[in-house]
């Protein structure tokens, strides 16, 4: 294990779970003793700063000066599905500025150098300035994985269960082939970047990520839906599940001793048209004999959504201490919110809006830890649903068990070591495996 002082450069941008997942990781490596420096948009200077990690905005690349619908760039919430959200996110801002991310981190290494670099999944333009500079990086996804490059792994986009049949797989490998394709019809433009600082073309541009030492992924294969073998490129790190410098000193608005149910409601931190979707919740547990915390995270305004005498309509709470107590969760899928409530073996009531968020919800209604309903659902079908979580004892069973296998998974994946490591020259050594 690395002992010596480190410096470390963290690579993301403000996108909901995005972010704070890196801040956890800058937390765990300063508490190590080790120089961090997180490069985010610049609406996440206050965070990284407050961590007390060194912080440096994106210049040239996309950053959000503010968070909130006016400073979206992408506006996924008007895609067909979670997929076509995804591809919105590629043109607009991973392939669309893939050459002004790869300068910029160009810029931000050469005056700030780094053991290692570690780069979100996403922003495949900065991992191309790390590969120009022959800077070493490793990649993290901060969900399920992107990019369809491991047999065995089940695709993202449509939220599909593990294969089963001889028909789930071909289904599955149909899929993986069709996302590779649609990926690289922007790989054109990509590799016009790549030439731009001097790199040779891919032949794939998912591709990018098998620059790096390795690709930990921030879940647990408790939760995923991983394959029965992994290449050794790619290595479940664990969730980070800090709730890091977003919530607010809290105080509970419920008497001390009121034992009714409390379900805690977090739909996304980034905007995703969900005001309507959660008035459509509020008023469900308006009905039902139970309090209530609903978050909004700062991407939806107070005066959007009424609360009501057992709901308590808050910008922001400290969701760890606040699941200590809840007998729920209610939330749109995002990996963060489902992840931090799988952990904490509580049974959830998923509302996906996007982007990846029914692979997740399939991965807590396969394992019989919770529901889904459908975006737009109303105020009947969402108490019927809370109504079953609470009466129904398998789905706090199973998501109990579910917590038990995703906290006993962490031991055998310390993030920090893992990331020492890399810093010190371990590589993944089967790229060819699943390239």
């Amino acid at each position: 294990m690395d002992t010596r002082k480190g410096s470390y450069v963290l690579a993301t941008f403000e996108g909901g779970g995005s972010v704070a997942p890196f801040i956890t990781l800058a937390r765990k490596l300063m508490a190590r003793g080790h120089d961090v420096r997180i490069v985010s948009d610049e609406c996440n200077r206050g965070e990284a700063l407050a961590s007390g990690a060194a912080f440096s905005p994106w210049v040239r690349a996309l950053s959000r000066p503010e968070r909130g619908r006016d400073h979206e760039p992408v506006r996924d919430w008007e895609a067909e599905n979670g997929f076509a959200g995804i591809c919105m996110l590629l043109d607009i801002q991973i392939v669309g500025r893939a050459e002004d991310y790869a300068r910029d981190m160009i810029e931000i290494l050469r005056e700030h150098p780094a053991d290692l670099a570690v780069v979100n999944d996403l922003i495949l333009g900065a991992m191309m300035g790390c590969e120009a500079l022959g800077q070493p990086f490793a990649v993290m996804g901060c969900h399920p994985l992107t990019y369809p490059v491991v047999d065995g792994m089940v695709p993202l986009g449509p939220g599909l269960p593990p294969a089963v049949t001889p028909e789930d797989r071909a289904l599955h490998q149909d899929i993986r082939i069709g996302t590779m394709a649609t990926f690289d019809q922007r790989l054109p433009a990509y590799n016009k970047a790549r030439a731009s600082v001097g790199l040779p073309p891919l032949p794939h541009l998912a591709h990018q990520i098998f620059a790096a030492r390795r690709f930990l992924m921030a879940t647990s294969p408790a939760y995923d839906f991983a394959p029965d073998v992994l290449p050794d490129f790619f290595a479940y790190a664990g969730p980070q599940l800090d709730d890091n410098l977003w919530s607010k000193p809290w105080t509970s608005p419920f008497a001390t001793d009121d034992r009714r149910p409390l379900a805690l409601v977090s739909f996304s931190t980034t905007f995703q048209d969900q005001a309507n979707q959660l008035q459509q919740v509020v008023d469900a547990l308006a009905a039902l004999d139970m309090r209530s915390v609903v978050t909004l995270g700062g991407s939806i305004r107070p005066d959007e959504v009424r609360a009501a005498p057992n709901v308590h309509v808050v910008e922001s709470a400290p969701h760890a201490e606040l699941m200590w107590e809840a007998s729920l969760v209610i939330n749109h899928g995002g990996h963060g919110t489902v992840i931090k409530a799988a952990t904490a073996g509580l049974p959830q009531l998923v509302i996906p809006h996007g982007r990846d968020q029914n692979d997740n919800a399939m991965r807590i209604v396969h394992r019989g830890a919770g529901l889904m309903l459908p975006l737009g659902a109303d105020s009947a079908a969402i108490r019927e649903a809370v109504q079953r979580l609470l009466d129904e004892p398998a789905f706090s069973d199973n998501a109990r068990a579910l917590g038990e296998r995703i906290r006993a998974s962490y031991s055998d994946h310390d993030i920090i070591g893992a990331v020492e490591a890399l810093a010190l020259g371990d590589v993944g050594k089967d790229r060819a495996e699943v390239a």
